[in-house]
């Protein structure tokens, strides 16, 4: 592991660093926010999954997590969204390839040789940090952004007992039915859309749920609505009667203004999750 930044921040330290990643067999960068109290001992973690066309540092510059992590001393992990390099397969759409790894193991060419996100955050950068850093591994907490708000419901309700809580802000709730997943997940998994149902929040709702809180934030005027089906989660929520507090927030849309303005709820609700643990 290579640092490549490190500045202070509210009184910890946001640092960028890069790897050699086997899942993905490439290079890999993330972002890193620890608070003052992890040079005292293991502290909480949330993990921050972004978007279509993000990096690392989206979230990293734009969210306004670090202040309010630091007032809570929590760490924040920023992942990339995808594996990057001259090697790895991209396409000229904006919402396949390079930026848009769905957090799903790729299983057909070109794709499969390097878009195993899911091996990448469900196991590969938690060691990475684990080794090198002052994180409670026993304490973590994941929320994301549209494609990464995909992404922290289906690890939350994937993986039992890893996660105490799971927000998401306006997450691509059931992608098997909308071009925001279809398009994806038939180029990443294949024709037989049986395999695709194990990602997709509103039917891993409907069949298993989340042990835990769950909190979804989806602005009235975001203009991806129709993509991101709110209503599929909220049904398949209702139909399992899940502990979840799904808002839709009048007049915000999909940006980072959106996620800015929220990010107080979300920190404070994973917090309170993270310490009653």
């Amino acid at each position: 592991m290579e640092t490549v930044s490190e500045n202070a921040c509210f009184g910890g330290v946001q640092g960028v660093y890069s790897h050699k990643s086997r899942a993905c067999d490439c290079d890999m960068t993330f972002g890193l926010f620890l608070p003052a109290e992890a040079r005292d001992g293991p502290v909480p973690v949330l993990w921050y999954l972004s978007g279509l066309t993000c990096t690392h540092e989206n979230a990293m510059t734009k969210a306004a997590a670090q202040g309010w992590a630091a007032e809570q001393g929590i760490a924040l992990v920023f992942p990339d969204t995808s594996p990057r390099g001259a090697g790895v397969a991209d396409d000229e759409a904006y919402d396949l390839g390079q930026g848009a790894g769905f957090y799903v193991n790729a299983t057909q060419d070109p794709w499969a040789a390097h878009y195993r996100m899911w091996d990448y955050i469900a196991d590969e950068l938690p060691r990475v940090l684990n080794a090198n850093f002052s994180i409670d591994e026993e304490r973590q907490a994941i929320t994301g952004h549209s494609m990464g708000g995909h992404g922290a419901l289906t690890l939350a309700m994937s993986l039992p007992g890893r996660f105490t809580s799971v927000s998401a802000f306006a997450p691509i709730s059931n992608p098997t039915a909308s071009d925001w997943g279809r398009k994806q997940f038939t180029a990443y998994l294949g024709d037989d859309e049986a395999t695709w149902a194990a990602h997709d929040a509103s039917l891993l709702m409907r069949e298993r749920g989340f042990d835990g809180p769950v909190l979804v934030d989806t602005g009235t005027s975001d203009q991806f609505l129709d993509l991101l089906r709110p209503e599929a989660l909220a049904a398949a929520c209702a139909e399992r009667r899940q502990q979840a507090t799904l808002r839709m927030q009048p007049g915000y849309d999909h940006s980072y203004f959106f996620i800015s303005t929220f990010m107080e709820d979300h920190v404070a609700f994973h917090a309170e999750a993270l310490y009653a643990k």
